[in-house]
């Protein structure tokens, strides 16, 4: 316990937070963000979600133009399951690692039903955007769609800030 005070106390500096993110009304997206966020709508119907009854999709584009998408998948020995969100990135990643990811979408129909406000990824699931922005030494904007309104998010660090990093390093 010592120590861990020690080390605090040697590693504490001013640090400032900022999260920027903006409103957008769905007509108010780009095409290509309208684009992908149907995707990741659309990929909520692939969900296997019967515990929780909350269909999650995510959709992502890479440099090269292409599309994939993929949903949550819930597993009676939880927590087995994986989010829509690692589900998407560990599959592009591992189909196509030179490509990097330049835009995602995150939908969620309740009830069979787009969400009303816009869902944002877990904890579990900000780690990974961030070390997949890492890996590729790239930004990825992130659009949580709701069925009015999104959240653009124009970097997925953002979401995270501090996050775990391996090189122990800010």
């Amino acid at each position: 316990m010592h120590i861990l005070k020690h080390e605090l106390r040697f590693i504490m500096e001013k640090y400032s937070i900022e999260l920027c993110f903006e409103y957008k009304k769905t007509e108010e997206l780009s095409p290509i963000q309208r684009k992908i966020a149907e995707a990741a709508y659309k990929a909520c119907d692939s969900s296997y979600s019967p515990y929780s009854k909350f269909a999650v999709g995510a959709a992502v584009e890479t440099d090269s133009g292409e599309i994939f998408h993929a949903s949550n998948q819930e597993n009676a020995a939880y927590p087995s399951g994986l989010c829509a969100e690692r589900n998407i990135l560990f599959y592009v990643k591992s189909l196509k690692p030179e490509n990097e990811i330049i835009r995602m979408a995150i939908a969620a129909k309740n009830d069979g039903k787009l969400t009303k406000k816009p869902v944002s990824p877990c904890g579990a699931c900000r780690q990974v955007m961030t070390e997949t922005a890492k890996r590729q030494k790239n930004k990825i904007e992130l659009i949580m769609v709701g069925a009015d309104i999104c959240i653009i998010i124009k970097d997925v660090n953002d979401l995270l800030p501090l996050q775990f990093n391996a090189d122990n390093e800010l």
